[in-house]
């Protein structure tokens, strides 16, 4: 019979997501990893398969808190214009003030590994298409309250609602101005405009 578990999936998956994060895949060593999560070697293979297993588990987990954020600040009773300037603003905030100068963890994902690694990469197209589809389940919404004109098209304002942010939080990693950032928004959100 197999020995219980004696740590928190979880907290876990959020350690090592913090380690992939804070330098990439590639410069991420099994040492770093089990320095964050505080696990052998034997023990991160055995419950998570190695590596890039634990990267991809920490892709769902970014993921899923992502989607949680995405779908709380879009399903207030606000307008959806409203909610989406809320939504980037506190993200401009995060940039500002350092804590959000990261980038997408997903984002990175796809800057350093996409092109040479076709499950990353795969796994990243997933998620993105996730984020996408929260945004245009909200988009669908606001059309049936009349704040988005019929005729619009959700799933190209969606998609360039994820595009936008993803380069807000890229240009964010290299010009934090609060101006820039603003600006960057600012020309997003007339998608929104009727």
């Amino acid at each position: 019979m197999a020995r219980p578990r004696e740590f928190d999936v979880d907290t876990v998956l959020e350690r090592a997501m913090q380690a992939f994060w804070a330098k990439g895949f590639k410069a991420t060593s099994l040492d770093d990893l089990c320095a964050a999560t505080g696990l052998s070697r034997s023990s991160l293979y055995a419950a998570f398969g190695g590596k890039r297993a634990l990267l991809h588990q920490s892709l769902s987990r970014y993921e899923e808190q992502g989607i949680a954020r995405i779908t709380t600040a879009l399903s207030r009773p606000v307008p959806i214009r409203q909610a989406v300037a809320d939504f980037v603003g506190n993200l401009i905030e995060r940039i500002v003030s350092g804590s959000g100068r990261t980038g997408c963890f997903i984002g990175n994902c796809a800057a350093e590994l996409a092109r040479q690694d076709r499950a990353t990469a795969d796994r990243v197209r997933r998620s993105l298409e996730r984020i996408e589809a929260a945004f245009r389940d909200a988009l669908v919404r606001a059309q049936s309250r009349g704040e988005i004109p019929k005729a619009a098209d959700v799933d190209a304002i969606a998609r360039f609602l994820v595009a936008g942010i993803q380069g807000l939080r890229l240009v964010g990693k290299a010009k934090p101005e609060r101006a820039t950032l603003e600006n960057i928004a600012a020309v997003m959100l007339r998608c929104l405009e009727q």
